[in-house]
This record gives C-alpha cells, sequence and structure tokens, in this order.
C-alpha cells in the first residue's frame, strides 16, 4: 500500500521569493515585508511627536496597521509604531486647540 499526497513542493529560490513546483509560479515571503513595515512605523512615529505630525502621524499609524494585519514577528514594533502614530496625532490637537496651532513663535 502507497499512500501518495498532493501537496505540492516549495524549492526555495533565496530568502525571500519561493517557487512553487506545482504551478512554477513565484510568491514574495511578506512576513520579512511585514517586518520592515513594523520598524518603518517605529521610526516616522518617533519623529512624528516634534516635527511634521500631521504626515508623519498618520503615516506610522498606516504601515503599523499594514504590518499588524500581515502578521508581523515585530508585534512590539509595530503597536508602538500605532501609540506613536496617535499621540503625535493627539499633540498636534491638542496644540491646535490650546494655541492655535503655535508651538513656536520667533521673534515679537
Amino acid at each position: 500500500m502507497s499512500t501518495a499526497t498532493s501537496t505540492s513542493a516549495v524549492t526555495s529560490i533565496d530568502a525571500r521569493t519561493a517557487v512553487d513546483a506545482g504551478t512554477g509560479t513565484t510568491r514574495r515571503h511578506t512576513t520579512s515585508e511585514a517586518d520592515n513595515l513594523a520598524v518603518a512605523s517605529f521610526l516616522l512615529g518617533l519623529p512624528g511627536l516634534l516635527l511634521f505630525n500631521i504626515v508623519l502621524g498618520p503615516l506610522a499609524i498606516v504601515l503599523a496597521t499594514l504590518a499588524l494585519v500581515r502578521g508581523t514577528r515585530r508585534r512590539g514594533r509595530a503597536v508602538l509604531g500605532l501609540v506613536l502614530g496617535v499621540a503625535a496625532l493627539a499633540l498636534l490637537a491638542v496644540t491646535t486647540a490650546a494655541d492655535h496651532g503655535v508651538l513656536w513663535q520667533l521673534g515679537t
């Protein structure tokens, strides 16, 4: 009695691309891309607290959400990027409401 399975074998070309032997198509590993998104969200959320919070805050939130949805191994860094992005937008809202959007005034 021989048992044969109909699963297709996957041959690895390099660290990021794999070829499905059954169909001959290539597919990308999304885990490393999701890890890169998590790091990028953290690195954009951190300066977003001080500079360009209207741009860097939402960008950090979007990248962190994409990283979490794609299943990153760096979950803590993605969550930290998400928190920093939200904090950047909250800081922008508070400074806009309190000082009419002016943090520093040069002159007079």
